[in-house]
């Protein structure tokens, strides 16, 4: 089960609001075996670049059956910069901190909240969480969250609490830090 304060998943709604039509992505660091979620870190979508170069993709339209090649950009997947990637790994690990949720946003009309197969063959954090944020509705969202361990893909429940300090957290019954 993925815990989460509140803040946190209001963090990841208002970015993929921002980034829509592409996909938003970024990860939240918690400290090192604690599998609590708590420093936000938006990232930058590289294939939603205008340089991207796109990867080949074949999907089957819902309606018709078809097979429709095309390339993908940032309105289909992402990609975390790799500069950035870089950057940030070396600053969660001088701050003893793991990657505890990744998350990014499914933007297309055809596309449910849902591990895509470039998602799952992405997914190298075994410990993650993996959230995904559905936007194709302008008002509403879809948030889920996945395990993904050796390409098999495991949906958890979400717990979305206000502080962890009351939310039955075991040991770490402690206040949020700033």
């Amino acid at each position: 089960m993925l815990r989460i304060r509140a803040d946190l998943v209001d963090e990841i709604v208002a970015h993929a609001r921002r980034e829509h039509p592409n996909e938003a992505c970024g990860i939240i660091a918690g400290p090192e075996g604690s599998d609590r979620p708590e420093r936000f870190l938006p990232m930058r979508n590289a294939a939603a670049d205008p340089d991207y170069p796109g990867l080949p993709n074949t999907r089957i339209d819902p309606e018709t059956g078809e097979k429709i090649e095309e390339l993908r950009f940032g309105d289909t997947f992402f990609i975390f910069d790799s500069k950035e990637w870089l950057a940030v790994h070396r600053e969660m690990t001088a701050r003893e901190e793991e990657p505890v949720v990744i998350y990014h946003s499914h933007t297309q009309p055809y596309s449910e909240a849902y591990p895509s197969a470039i998602d799952v063959e992405s997914a190298l954090e075994p410990n993650a969480h993996y959230v995904i944020i559905g936007t194709k509705d302008p008002v509403r969202h879809e948030l889920r969250s996945y395990r993904i361990l050796d390409g098999v893909v495991t949906e958890e429940e979400i717990d979305v609490v206000e502080s962890y300090m009351f939310a039955h957290t075991g040991a770490d019954d402690v206040p949020d830090r700033d």
